[in-house]
């Protein structure tokens, strides 16, 4: 095996983080600073509870998501980007800049 795991290459690991609807969703509301997980939820419109704690166990994964739990009553716990986190919404920033650059192309292809 090469050097990158049973990945093919760069690009195939990296979907590999990202792949699914939500996961660039979440590092985007991340991208302001720590949020709890009712936050994230309220901010994700359409995202079940399920899918949303499945997300964040996969980022945390990852390592591009780090969940602090304060031992609190009530307990409170916080999802924030860790430094490949940030790292990596910046390498996302050029796709969604061509997306809106696109986005007739794109809108146009969902219509039909």
């Amino acid at each position: 095996m090469s050097s990158l795991g049973k990945y093919t290459c760069g690009l195939d690991a990296a979907m590999a983080v990202v792949d699914g609807k939500w996961k660039p969703l979440i590092l985007w509301e991340l991208q302001d600073g720590p949020k709890r997980f009712n936050a994230l939820h309220r901010s994700l419109a359409g995202i079940s509870q399920k899918m949303l704690t499945q997300h964040l166990k996969e980022l945390q994964a990852h390592g591009v998501v780090h969940r602090e739990s304060y031992h609190e009553v009530p307990p409170r716990v916080e999802y924030s980007m860790t430094p490949a986190g940030r790292e990596l919404l910046e390498a996302l920033e050029p796709l969604s800049n061509w997306a809106e650059k696109h986005i007739a192309l794109i809108c146009a292809a969902d219509a039909g």
